[in-house]
């Protein structure tokens, strides 16, 4: 079953040019706003950290939200790119 995301990025604040987390990043899918996304430099160029929280039984980081299969992901990050380079 194919479905199409409508997607929207509804606010993107940047940071300045000598930190790694380039912008915070809030994203609309459809009616739902999921917010907390860092775009960040890597070695490999930009990538999209996703929003985690922090599990009180073992002190490890969670993702909290994550797409379901790596076209998921892939849109995801176009749509974020696309916003951050108009910005």
């Amino acid at each position: 079953m194919q479905k199409i995301m409508d997607l929207e990025v509804v606010r993107l604040y940047r940071f300045g040019s000598d930190s790694k987390i380039k912008a915070f990043v809030d994203v609309a899918i459809g009616d739902f706003v999921v917010k907390g996304l860092r775009l960040i430099e890597g070695k490999n160029g930009l990538f999209l950290g996703l929003p985690q929280e922090k599990s009180p039984k073992d002190g490890k980081w969670y993702n909290s939200f994550y797409p379901r299969n790596k076209e998921a992901r892939q849109q995801l990050m176009e749509v974020v790119l696309a916003a951050y380079e108009e910005s």
